[in-house]
């Protein structure tokens, strides 16, 4: 495991509302934390740093887009041994938006993002079983994300 953090109460409000709006400005985030807009900038520097921060995303309706599936997949691997070499090979698959290395019945456990059943069926038949290591698969297709979120990493109660 890694060295212990230094992380004070402060880092961790400017995580948590980043977390919440990542477009608000150091400015205005300063505000809400009585604190300048430069002490923002330099904490969110020292954060990124660190490699607490590694960036901001745009949360995009990916249905609106035209991505109307998401399949989960837990793949069988001949060897454990292969995890590095098939997750490499994985990452070069687009339509994967997530890889873990799991625990339990599969080796590994992926998320895929689809506009359409065809486009699933080329990742499932024609770009997974090309990967050398893999000895099968099982396909988990979503029917609706209830919600996702992110981690509460400020209690209302800290100090």
């Amino acid at each position: 495991m890694g060295a212990k953090l230094n992380l004070d109460k402060l880092d961790l409000q400017i995580i948590a509302a980043m977390m919440e709006d990542a477009q608000i400005s150091y400015a205005d985030l300063g505000k809400k934390l009585f604190v300048s807009g430069g002490t923002i900038h330099v904490r969110i520097k020292k954060l990124q740093d660190m490699g607490v921060v590694k960036g901001t995303r745009l949360h995009v309706d990916l249905a609106a887009l035209g991505y109307d599936l998401t399949a989960f997949v837990g793949i069988y691997l001949e060897k454990s041994s292969l995890y590095d070499s098939v997750a490499q090979d994985l990452k070069k698959i687009p339509e994967i938006v997530r890889l873990n290395y799991t625990t339990g019945n599969y080796s590994m456990f992926i998320e895929v993002v689809c506009k359409d059943m065809s486009q699933l069926r080329y990742v499932l038949h024609d770009a997974l079983q090309k990967i050398q290591g893999i000895e099968r698969t099982e396909t988990l297709i979503s029917l609706e994300e209830s919600f996702n979120r992110n981690v509460v990493v400020l209690s209302e109660n800290a100090d």
